[in-house]
């Protein structure tokens, strides 16, 4: 983000958001849910990390701890988009020669 996006305030009435009930918010833009989409869902469970120790070399250790705070989650994600970009049938999958 850059600073100004930081320096804005926001101009949302939390008092008031904070006092309304259920039935005081309009839900009426929100289709209802029927039985057939509950007979189609499914539960994800989300996958839980596997721990593993990799040696990064120092100047890449210090960009990400340079981004801010969470370097093992933000190395995470970089990995995750990498492997994600690499996947057999990818445009982007072919390997240079």
């Amino acid at each position: 983000m850059n600073a100004d996006a930081m320096n804005n305030t926001s101009r949302t009435d939390w008092a008031r958001i904070d006092a309304m009930s259920d039935e005081d918010i309009d839900t009426s833009d929100i289709p209802s849910l029927s039985g057939e989409f509950f007979a189609k869902a499914q539960l994800r469970m989300p996958k839980l990390p596997v721990k593993v120790s990799v040696q990064v070399d120092s100047e890449t250790f210090a960009w990400f701890q340079a981004q801010g705070e969470g370097v093992e989650q933000q190395m995470s994600v970089a990995l995750k988009i990498y492997a994600e970009a690499h996947k057999a049938g990818s445009p982007s999958a072919a390997k240079p020669a």
